[in-house]
């Protein structure tokens, strides 16, 4: 697609938003976000319950199919606040639950592979089980990142869905993160995105009702453009946090980040958390923005560096191992005002970290990072 320049003044408001979005129950302040009158640490299951990396010899990873509904509500089994998945729009315009660019099948030992915004919904949904019984859907295969051919086998499986089937099927207490999912090898049109995410926009607004949403992006201009369509909802700009480069500067650093928010008046970042962990002194400042900052990545399973990011002043986590993090953060992760009752013993293995103590911890970090 030919690069457009994107003008984001140009683009009107999506025309429903005064009269089908109620405020978003997701609030943010410059103490970070706030589920209705509590700040409080956020706990975001990845793709529901956690992605699927099929080749990895944990369990975990290939326990509950990713972005699909059983996945969401297992997740909402535990105390988390809300779940990320990926949301893309198929040719006949329905926003579908995926995170790669392409689903794969295998038929006599050949492989097919076939880009998601190119097929249809009915096409996209004869991928893997099928709802109606007794009907086979297309054998699901995943390319891993070195390019290796699987079977996209897990223990508890389930059938691909729509976003408007997760507004009606997942646990309505839980927020959603709705990442805006676009191929990062393609330069795309103003027109196209407004398309696509008009598209997406419809049936939030239909659906959400009081649910809690936030929005994010890789994609740049998407992130901009969808904040400019509607009132109601925070966008999130996601970054690597300069862990990779891409030919858009405005992906490579937490700078790049903080400057796009602030530009396009988003309301926060989400960044790798290696990123965050190589640079710590970037958060005060992302903060003293007035931006809210959460993260994701691998480290973000380990209940010892959530903590620390909790020390941090990071207002929340996209994790995998939802039961694990959340157990964690229960114990560790308490609010100011809560008091222990009579008798009851204060929480154990929680860290205690003097200012001194922490200061040095910021600074060997990065040190381990690298």
């Amino acid at each position: 697609m030919a690069l457009t320049a994107v003008h984001v003044s140009d683009v009107p408001n999506l025309d429903q938003v005064p009269d089908k979005a109620p405020l978003y129950a997701t609030r943010f302040s410059s103490q970070g976000i706030e589920i209705g009158r509590t700040s409080k640490f956020l706990v975001i299951g990845h793709r529901g319950n956690g992605m699927n990396l099929l080749q990895s010899a944990d369990r975990r990873m290939k326990a509950v199919k990713e972005n699909s509904i059983l996945s969401f509500n297992a997740a909402a089994n535990y105390p988390i606040d809300f779940i990320e998945f990926d949301v893309q729009v198929t040719k006949d315009d329905c926003p579908v639950i995926f995170h790669d660019d392409f689903i794969l099948t295998q038929h006599n030992g050949t492989v097919y592979e076939r880009r998601i915004t190119e097929l249809s919904l009915a096409e996209f949904l004869s991928y893997g089980p099928q709802r109606e019984e007794g009907l086979a859907g297309k054998p699901l295969m995943r390319k891993t990142k070195d390019g290796k051919i699987v079977s996209w086998t897990v223990e508890t499986d389930d059938s691909a869905c729509t976003l408007k089937e997760a507004f009606e099927k997942v646990n309505p207490s839980i927020g959603f993160n709705i990442e805006l999912k676009f191929d990062d090898h393609i330069v795309y049109q103003q027109d196209y995105l407004i398309h696509v995410l008009k598209a997406v926009l419809h049936v939030v607004l239909e659906y959400a009702k009081g649910r809690p949403i936030i929005f994010s992006s890789f994609q740049p201009d998407a992130a901009l453009l969808v904040k400019n369509l509607q009132t109601c909802y925070p966008v999130f700009f996601l970054t690597n946090g300069g862990t990779e480069i891409y030919y858009d500067v405005r992906r490579n650093s937490l700078e790049e980040a903080t400057k796009l928010c602030l530009e396009g008046g988003l309301e926060g970042i989400v960044s790798e958390v290696k990123g965050i962990f190589r640079n710590p002194g970037l958060v005060n400042k992302i903060k003293e923005s007035k931006l809210s900052l959460l993260t994701y990545g691998k480290l973000n399973n380990v209940p010892e560096a959530v903590y620390m990011q909790h020390l941090m002043g990071i207002d929340g986590v996209i994790v995998d191992f939802v039961e694990q993090v959340t157990e964690a953060v229960c114990k560790l992760v308490k609010k100011p005002d809560e008091i222990l009752l009579e008798g009851e013993e204060k929480v154990q293995n929680r860290p205690q970290f003097s200012q001194r103590e922490l200061s040095f911890l910021l600074k060997l970090i990065p040190e381990l990072i690298q």
